[in-house]
């Protein structure tokens, strides 16, 4: 790495550590003038996390939830009470979000099942909104391109963009990824990273429910929705993974279209535990990846939702001069929170800050893995991102109801194994 391109690295993140160390302290609030006007915000997506991350923006002095919006009536009822938002700005049902998007407000916080993202990233920046959207970002190759061009339109527009990939406003994670740029570990060679965990939750089918909304209740296990758990969880450690690939061989802004992305996988996976269930849908319950890079350098990634098996959620540095985890010395603010204080301090100030790029690039890294995966298959970036099929609906998505047909089917009758949806069987699964 050139002695330049460090100093902007330190330069960028010595802003994102001072900024976190300031908040910490409660003194970001005093920056914000008493009797100044409101960031005003809508809430789209109310489940756990939607409120989650409403609460965090809301630590924020100045700020208020204006409107709410939900597919379904009790999760969009349920927050207009949590967060005291008068009845008539209190939207359900598939167009919901435009609705909540046409209300008095600067700031949109997207967390809807991942599928929706793109749409409803496209259409905030359409409506000159700042945006905050969890992650992942897309289900799908264009999903991402999608993203791309709002990404385009939002830094044309002098837009703010957030997203919930927290690690990049964690003191640890800065403190590490400085360690990395000082060449603690020497050149960087491979990286490691996992999501090994026992799984999540699971909804039984009600019988009144229509195939539409028992998928979307159980938005996880379903690739249009979710993208599988490759996407929905791994993107944290394959962000990391391409974090570290950004800051030792790039401008090393991380905010960019300059940020790091693999070039090629080839992956493993398949369903050992998730198997004769109607609950699980179509996803895999395991992924092995080898992700490489334009340099030729690898991130080597495990993802696993298994009980009783070797639990990790860590991402390690492996360099010329030795290796170790890149989280590194702790302390500071609650990330959660310190995402919105950042993005709300670049409103206020106007300066660039745009981590949809970031949150485009580690989401398609993850699709990119998945269609791998389910392949069997070496897969190349710019095949996937040109030839990628929609899993989402993106035409007339605003006009779908609970009522409307599922885009994915079940199957007529159930296999041997009882499996109530089709599952990718690499070797013979196409990814298009």
């Amino acid at each position: 790495m050139s002695q330049s391109n460090r100093r902007n690295f330190l330069k960028v993140s010595g802003l994102a550590a001072g900024a976190a160390a300031v908040s910490s302290l409660g003194v970001s609030r005093s920056a914000y003038a008493e009797g100044a006007e409101k960031i005003k915000a809508v809430l789209i997506g109310c489940g756990g996390r939607g409120k989650g991350a409403a609460n965090d923006f809301l630590q924020n002095e100045g700020t208020e939830i204006v409107a709410v919006a939900d597919a379904f009536e009790n999760n969009a009822k349920n927050a207009m009470e949590t967060f005291k938002v008068p009845a008539d700005k209190c939207f359900w049902g598939f167009d919901a979000f435009r609705k909540a998007l046409a209300c008095d407000c600067q700031y949109v916080i997207l967390a809807t099942p991942p599928g929706f993202r793109p749409i409803h990233f496209k259409a905030a920046v359409e409506a000159g909104k700042h945006v905050f959207m969890e992650k992942p970002c897309c289900v799908d190759a264009p999903g991402f391109n999608m993203l791309i061009d709002a990404c385009k339109m939002a830094d044309e527009k002098n837009l703010k963009v957030g997203v919930g990939l927290q690690r990049h406003h964690e003191k640890a994670y800065l403190n590490g990824i400085k360690e990395i740029v000082d060449g603690k570990y020497g050149d960087i060679l491979y990286t490691r990273v996992y999501w090994n965990g026992g799984g999540v939750w699971v909804r039984g089918r009600n019988p009144e429910w229509t195939e539409m909304e028992y998928q979307m209740r159980n938005w996880y296990y379903f690739n249009w929705l979710c993208g599988d758990n490759i996407c929905e969880q791994h993107v944290h450690n394959l962000d990391i993974g391409n974090w570290v690939m950004s800051v030792t061989n790039t401008e090393l802004y991380n905010m960019t279209d300059k940020y790091a992305h693999p070039v090629r996988v080839n992956a493993m996976g398949g369903r050992e535990v998730r198997k004769g269930s109607v609950n699980y849908g179509e996803i895999y319950d395991h992924h092995f990846c080898e992700f490489e890079y334009a340099d030729g350098r690898r991130m080597y990634s495990q993802c696993r939702h298994q009980p009783n098996t070797w639990n990790n959620v860590s991402e390690s540095a492996i360099g010329s001069k030795g290796q170790g985890g890149v989280s590194s010395r702790g302390g500071g603010r609650n990330p959660y929170q310190q995402e919105h204080t950042d993005l709300i301090a670049a409103i206020k100030s106007g300066a660039k800050y745009n981590e949809g790029w970031l949150g485009a690039y580690s989401s398609m890294t993850a699709v990119l893995g998945r269609y791998a995966s389910y392949s069997g298959q070496s897969i190349s970036w710019d095949d996937a991102v040109a030839n990628g099929p929609a899993l989402m609906i993106y035409d007339g998505n605003d006009q779908l109801t609970m009522q409307s047909e599922a885009p994915v089917k079940p199957l007529a009758e159930p296999t041997e194994t009882k499996e109530a949806y089709a599952i990718a069987v690499p070797g013979v699964w196409k990814p298009w």
